[in-house]
């Protein structure tokens, strides 16, 4: 069980979750393709692709930074094409890039109505399609290809849409790529699998929930060791799942989750969005 050698297109990779995933499959060695649009240090959030990029071969694995707005078909292709002529192939594809707008309907502008489901729902959608040949290559090569989407179970509860119907949408969005995907692409011996945290991630995403408390959330790491079980699966038969990571961990044998909290032993930790 490791990833050393895979090549992994990993989008919003400079940071958070993202980061998290490609620093863990770093430790093993492998390589990673860090794609997302921070090239230049922003004030407001940790991290460019480039540090990331550091991040990354500071843990053990071999990265590439790729500046990239996933809703650019063209910029899209450019950058699975750098990925392949650098590593020479992609075996895993990590659509974590994501927008998010907790807002109700009248204050939910278009502008970001239309930024939501062009990152969450197209640019996964495209990613995929666009990595697609060459995970079927790494299948036919017997390289064990998964695509794993950061999003969550679909569940049609009235209360996961009525406060955020747009953003609501935008997520269970990308969790239908995976139920058609993984139908689709089982015959090529491609996986495709969801994962979503049962509690809020201490990350740059958390300033969007009003009143949050890092210190009630657990850290990026419960997610990239969550992702690490997933990736080292066999892509044959793990497929069309919509993990929860801590009981992803628990069958794995992983039980001890204080480690994983910002405060350690804190009495409470904040559940996350569409987890029932």
């Amino acid at each position: 069980m490791s990833l050393a050698g895979k090549t992994l297109f990993v989008t919003g990779g400079s940071r958070g979750i993202g980061l998290a995933i490609a620093r863990r499959a770093a430790r093993d060695g492998a390589n990673v393709a860090v794609v997302a649009k921070t090239a230049e240090p922003n004030p407001r959030l940790p991290g460019t692709i480039y540090t990331a990029a550091r991040d990354i071969e500071g843990a053990g694995g071999h990265a590439l930074a790729i500046a990239c707005d996933i809703r650019d078909d063209d910029a899209v292709a450019a950058a699975v094409a750098a990925t392949v002529e650098r590593f020479g192939g992609i075996d895993i594809l990590v659509n974590n890039a994501s927008a998010i707008s907790l807002t109700p309907t009248p204050a939910t502008p278009m502008k970001r109505f239309d930024l939501m489901f062009g990152v969450n729902v197209r640019g996964t959608y495209l990613s995929t399609q666009t990595c697609l040949p060459h995970l079927a290559a790494s299948a036919k090569a017997g390289r064990n290809p998964h695509v794993l989407n950061l999003s969550p179970p679909l569940s049609m509860r009235e209360h996961w849409f009525q406060a955020h119907t747009a953003y609501t949408m935008a997520k269970y969005g990308m969790s239908m790529c995976t139920l058609g995907h993984a139908g689709e692409f089982r015959p090529l011996g491609i996986a495709v699998n969801s994962l979503w945290p049962r509690t809020a991630i201490a990350t740059a995403a958390l300033q969007m929930i009003p009143g949050a408390d890092p210190g009630q959330c657990r850290t990026p790491e419960i997610v990239a060791d969550a992702a690490w079980f997933i990736l080292t699966s066999d892509a044959r038969t793990t497929s069309g799942n919509f993990f929860i990571d801590d009981a992803l961990l628990a069958e794995r044998g992983v039980t001890d989750l204080g480690r994983y909290s910002v405060t350690p032993g804190a009495p409470y930790l904040i559940p996350d969005f569409f987890v029932d």
